[in-house]
């Protein structure tokens, strides 16, 4: 179990204030990589950088969580690194979401959604945003959002679980699950049941089923539960919260009366507390052939572990059935023995096949580049 000396100590050596860093004070070469593969930074003093998402046009679009802020950065002179940035909203409350459909911008605090027409015409001047729909559960814990639209059309987003145990399907049947909703906010939904805390998900690029992460609960030991890469192959699934965790470990609150079989199991299993975020299905052209349709994760690492495990990039390799055949380290080095300088957080492909990384303690993206020597 983990002790509360651990906790305190484990906090005490990772856990920083959010800021910004810039490009010349980060230890990038202290990122181990595989062969063939270098980082560099793509844009920094972004406070907090939380999601990523592209525009129709280049911009890319960088949420906070508690800076309460929206960014968009720019490459203008096309050197892989963003020249200019704008802030496109401020005084947002916990606008961790971001995504793009139709020219517009859709972001998402805790209870509503909020969507800016017209954005990339209009990065100087951002007009006053429409309110989607702001009729979504309120509590703070676990409630900041992930959204994208998927093959639907439709706008997906996760309502996290207001607790670390618990089964709050009584309150509201819409915590710990994954919803959607037209993109008017419209005819909302649920589609996937039983999942703690997602914060990132994505769609294959060749079966189009949804994939998404989940952080498992805490304060069961060091080791227990494993953190999760789920896959949703119809609507309604259930994934096991919060009677059974990580397709195998019964809670021991709330899982009596609970077996396994009665859930859908996750597809990798990611490790114990190293928190998986953001995810991607790598769609590029830029790095070898093996990576095609491979899944990259953002681990941003864990706060209560006593010896602190995750501030790194995963890669999941998939099977021709979409099945995990294997989860491996990608990019580390964010960890130094106990200590993090970093933390990432979304992960999204670039027009050129390159990766970009968001950290959300250095308030930077990184850009992961492949070129074959």
């Amino acid at each position: 179990m983990v002790s509360r000396v651990g906790i305190l100590i484990g906090l005490a050596a990772i856990l920083t204030a959010p800021g910004t860093a810039g490009a010349a004070d980060l230890p990038l070469d202290t990122i181990t990589l595989p062969e063939g593969f270098s980082i560099s930074v793509y844009a920094e003093n972004l406070e907090n950088a939380r999601a990523l998402a592209w525009g129709d046009n280049g911009a890319l679009f960088v949420s906070t969580m508690r800076a309460g802020k929206v960014y968009a950065v720019v490459d203008t002179d096309g050197d892989f690194k963003a020249d200019k940035t704008y802030e496109i909203a401020g005084d947002l409350h916990t606008p961790n979401g971001v995504a793009f459909k139709d020219g517009a911008l859709y972001v998402a605090e805790i209870n509503r959604i909020l969507r800016f027409d017209g954005i990339e015409s209009s990065l100087e001047k951002p007009p006053a945003p429409v309110v989607v729909n702001d009729g979504f559960p309120t509590a703070e814990m676990h409630g900041w959002k992930y959204i994208a639209f998927g093959p639907d059309g439709k706008l997906y987003l996760n309502v996290g679980a207001p607790c670390n145990s618990c089964d709050p399907s009584g309150d509201d049947e819409r915590y710990a699950t994954i919803m959607r909703v037209g993109a008017d906010g419209a005819n909302p939904e649920i589609f996937a049941r039983g999942v703690r805390n997602s914060v990132g998900f994505s769609w294959h690029p060749v079966s189009k089923e949804l994939y998404f992460t989940d952080n498992g609960r805490d304060m069961l030991g060091d080791d227990t539960p494993e953190c999760e890469l789920n896959r949703a192959t119809a609507p309604g699934q259930h994934f096991g919260f919060p009677y059974i965790h990580c397709g195998d470990v019964p809670d021991p609150d709330h899982g009596a009366g609970h077996t396994p079989s009665e859930f859908v199991p996750p597809v990798a299993k990611m490790g114990p507390h190293n928190a998986p975020l953001g995810m991607k299905f790598y769609t590029g052209s830029q790095f070898p052939e093996e990576y095609k349709n491979n899944i990259f994760v953002a681990k941003h690492g864990s706060w209560n572990r006593s010896i602190p495990s995750g501030y790194e990039v995963a890669r999941v390799k998939l099977d021709g059935a979409g099945n995990s055949a294997g989860v491996e380290s990608f990019a580390t080095g964010w960890l130094q023995r106990t200590k993090a300088w970093g933390r990432p957080v979304d992960v999204i492909v670039a027009e050129d096949g390159a990766l970009l990384v968001s950290d959300d303690q250095n308030g930077v993206v990184y850009r992961i580049a492949y070129a074959a020597k």
